[in-house]
């Protein structure tokens, strides 16, 4: 047997072990009518829901004249017992709690061809009644009840007076039952929803309110943008202009070269797309497509929010070395109060080097 097979067959198992102990917690009560005539010859009928019936009963129908053992009042024996057999019309055991198992009880009522087997109560009990198991004794009505009802009935019949008992299935109860269990689920179970209809709400709205924020945001930074791209360069190429003449240069946007009389937009970095690729383009990306430049960053649009606070950075120089050797180069930080513009280049130890660069 594989293991997925002895998985689910463990599993069968315990849920037949809860089905059992649920079924077990749980009882069904049963009607009880009796019917007789009494010394002035009237007709008395008296209806109660005062009977439970047996862990092991079937939940059915019985009626018939009401029979007492010969002798014990208990029932417990193995011959006969009763004074009726299964070719009389039908007729209802009515025994006493005691002496024998209750599967013996009804066994030798069953035995003889009663219908059903009444249980009542012991002494001192007064109208309670039990769940009684009689695992033993299976397919034939058996009920218990209480020790009042079944001794008024036991003494009718000892005086002669003849019983007609009618049983039926009555309600049932356990403690998914009651009408307390009923309260306590049905609160529960509002507590619950309500519970998860606030937390569905205020995730619901928590997304809404982010959703607008960024929204908002997002909003505001592409109208700052479209300020920012309102403050770049805008060229319209001519016949003799370096990017007409050369394959090399293309718009990386719409990948076409540029042509004489086509207007063009010069970024931050130096890069040039044409006008009508790169604003949409920045609009929604805000980037060099070539060089990921940062072109509100450069423009200082995103500094904007910082105006109010006062830093001054320091006068130190930062130099950046190799590991194991010397120096490279040094670049100062900026300082926004001066306003000599050599603070601002690179100064490098690389004399050749610099002068590559300031050629280009």
């Amino acid at each position: 047997m594989g293991e997925k097979s002895q998985h689910n067959l463990l599993l069968l198992l315990c849920l037949s072990g809860l089905v059992r102990d649920s079924a077990a917690m749980v009882f069904w009560t049963a009607t009880v009518e009796i019917r007789y005539t009494n010394s002035n010859n009237e007709t008395v009928d008296k209806f109660c829901e005062c009977g439970v019936y047996g862990r092991n009963s079937p939940l059915e129908s019985a009626f018939g004249i009401v029979t007492l053992p010969n002798g014990d009042p208990k029932g417990c024996g193995l011959g006969s017992v009763y004074s009726r057999n299964s070719s009389s019309p039908p007729w209802i055991a009515l025994v006493k709690r005691g002496n024998c198992t209750f599967s013996e009880k009804i066994d030798a009522a069953k035995r003889q061809g009663a219908s059903a087997v009444v249980v009542y109560n012991a002494d001192g009990t007064g109208n309670s009644t039990s769940h009684m198991s009689h695992p033993e004794a299976l397919d034939i009505v058996a009920i218990m009840i209480g020790n009042s009802q079944g001794t008024e009935v036991v003494r009718l019949v000892t005086n002669g007076t003849p019983v007609d008992m009618i049983i039926n299935v009555g309600s049932p109860h356990g403690p998914w039952m009651d009408t307390y269990w009923l309260y306590f689920l049905s609160v529960a179970f509002f507590i619950v929803t309500a519970a998860s209809i606030t937390y569905f709400v205020f995730i619901s709205a928590n997304r809404l309110y982010n959703l607008s924020m960024h929204r908002r945001a997002e909003r505001k930074l592409k109208s700052e943008a479209k300020k920012a791209i309102g403050r770049l360069q805008v060229r319209t190429l001519k016949s003799g202009d370096e990017e007409t003449n050369s394959e090399s240069y293309v718009c990386a946007v719409c990948i076409e070269s540029y042509k004489a009389g086509e207007v063009v937009t010069v970024l931050t970095c130096d890069h040039i797309f044409h006008k009508n690729c790169i604003e949409p383009w920045l609009l929604e990306r805000r980037t060099c497509p070539m060089c990921k430049c940062d072109i509100l960053k450069a423009l200082g649009v995103e500094e904007e929010s910082k105006d109010d606070i006062d830093v001054i950075p320091p006068q130190d120089a930062t130099v950046v070395t190799v590991t194991g050797g010397e120096a490279m180069y040094e670049v100062p930080l900026n300082d926004p109060t001066s306003s000599d513009p050599l603070r601002h280049q690179h100064r490098y130890d690389n004399r050749a080097f610099e002068g590559d660069a300031q050629a280009v």
